[in-house]
């Protein structure tokens, strides 16, 4: 089973359209979990066959994460983007992509992908947030 991750704008009725469109093409969810940070919302679904979810939710006009990326917290204050970025620059980190998810409390969450991600995740331990709480993960 492979792990998909989906990104939209929360709004009531998400889960709904997603289980929707999965259910009727007879794709199984086989676990669910939702994050939501400010207003977005972050689907991450375990299913049988990835591929064929990743393309239906896409021609419906959801955003779907394929690779393995990390959800990371940065004070929104000044340097604090510099220390960041420096912390991966210093350890031969470089970053793939990076997409601005929500502004709450101070913190900006950002989806981050690298390319080198097991040393990623060692490096970026203080940032890093689990899906659900506040300790680290991939998405």
């Amino acid at each position: 089973m492979k792990s998909i991750t989906v990104v939209a704008e929360d709004r009531v009725g998400l889960l709904a359209d997603i289980s929707y469109i999965l259910g009727s093409s007879h794709i199984n969810i086989e676990s669910l979990s939702v994050i939501v940070q400010s207003t977005t919302s972050m689907v991450n679904i375990t299913v049988k066959d990835e591929k064929r979810a990743t393309d239906l939710l896409r021609k419906n006009g959801f955003k779907v994460l394929e690779s393995e990326m990390l959800l990371v917290k940065i004070k929104n204050e000044p340097t604090q983007m510099a220390a960041f970025t420096a912390k991966l620059s210093s350890n031969k980190i470089s970053i793939v992509s990076m997409h601005p998810l929500a502004k709450q409390g101070g913190y900006d969450t950002f989806a981050l992908k690298v390319d080198h991600i097991a040393k990623a995740k060692r490096v970026l331990s203080t940032y890093l947030v689990e899906l659900g709480s506040e300790k680290s993960h991939a998405i």
